[in-house]
């Protein structure tokens, strides 16, 4: 049985680009392809499980991930939003295929259901600001026919793979559809910038700070974003708690955001809330260090919830989180004034008539519209 089947799908209160649109604007803001996961979240664990025992944790969520934590994030923040995956045809599947069709609004035409196939699943375990992934799936099997391109769109998000090239981000480049990149750990550990060939499309590259400093062989965060403008236009380096440092290879302009400072119930999906954040920011035409501001902030409300995509803040918790910062006393005039730049676009009135949905301890419950 679906999970959400009569709901009305989220509408995100906010269009950050409302004010940039066009009658000729391509369909969709964001275009992403992945593979969707089941994920199962385990937190309030007081340490990690040690051989041989049991452990019970304090809290459980369930909820899509692998790139529904990316799709989920940017269809929250107002951005239209196309993804391409396969689905399952267990009731994994069904439940994840609901919750971004009909629970975000999120445009599914390029998915597809595959028979006999099951959902791959994760099971996530957090504790002490960190986290413990076990896996299991099978690649699904390859189209029939797979489609000539993707779906013109101002913006891909891409996760780039160490000697593997996707023929789409060069597709989706040259039709003008600007290319976001993250990237995971080298396992092969060459670490050589030459193996990320599709680096070449990407307007920006957002790696961690480890993963930067080896790519480029630099001694800190800061010098290894500077080397990597000689290889994308704009390089962000996330510096985990101490925040993130971007250089636009274009204007020389550079910036830096320090963290904001949170109690983390689950980190899961932070990275991909983050990337969404900037991507947010950057087709809005915000300054470099607005779009860093704006990204630190969505990933630190993120990790205060359960579960990856269901725990990316829309502009209901956005503006929440700034009505309450207003209100602290003695509040650094300095940290108000960084944030500023968001109350035209935050919405006024305090209820949202579709509040966010967080991760569930099970899945299957029918609802009634």
């Amino acid at each position: 049985m679906t999970a959400f089947k009569g709901e009305r799908p989220h509408r995100p209160q906010v269009d950050p680009l409302r004010a940039l649109r066009a009658p000729n604007d391509p369909p969709w803001d964001v275009y992403l392809t992945g593979t969707v996961f089941l994920d199962i979240i385990f937190t309030g664990l007081d340490s990690a499980p040690v051989r041989g025992t049991e452990s019970w944790a304090r809290g459980m969520g369930s909820s899509p991930g692998g790139v529904a934590n990316m799709a989920t994030a940017l269809a929250r923040l107002g951005l239209k939003t196309s993804l391409a995956a396969a689905f399952g045809d267990d009731h994994y599947g069904e439940y994840c295929w609901d919750v971004l069709e009909q629970g975000e609004g999120i445009d599914l035409s390029h998915s597809r259901t595959v028979l006999g196939w099951h959902s791959p699943v994760t099971v996530s375990m957090a504790y002490e600001g960190e986290r413990t992934m076990v896996s299991h799936g099978h690649e699904a099997p390859p189209e029939e026919s797979a489609p000539e391109c993707p779906p013109h769109a101002r913006a891909a998000v891409a996760s780039l793979t160490p000697g593997v090239r996707a023929p789409w981000i060069a597709q989706a480049a040259s039709k003008g559809t600007r290319i976001f990149a993250d990237v995971g750990w080298d396992e092969t550990g060459a670490w050589d910038l030459a193996g990320l060939a599709d680096l070449a499309h990407c307007e920006a590259f957002l790696p961690n700070a480890a993963e930067a400093m080896r790519y480029t062989g630099a001694e800190c965060p800061r010098a290894a974003a500077r080397a990597l403008t000689e290889h994308v236009p704009v390089a962000v380096v996330t510096l985990g708690a101490k925040g993130a440092y971007a250089v636009d290879g274009r204007t020389g302009e550079t910036a830096e955001v320090p963290a904001i400072a949170v109690e983390a119930l689950d980190p899961t999906g932070a990275g991909d809330v983050f990337v969404a954040g900037f991507v947010t920011g950057t087709l809005a035409g915000w300054p470099l260090a607005d779009r860093l501001a704006f990204a630190g902030l969505t990933a630190a409300l993120s990790v205060q919830e359960f579960g990856g995509s269901l725990s990316a803040p829309g502009w209901p918790e956005i503006a929440a989180w700034w009505r309450r910062v207003q209100s602290v006393d003695r509040q650094e005039p300095a940290a108000l004034r960084r944030y500023a730049f968001l109350e035209e676009f935050l919405p006024k009135d305090q209820a949202s008539p579709w509040p966010l949905r967080r991760a569930v301890p099970t899945i299957g419950f029918r609802r009634s519209a």
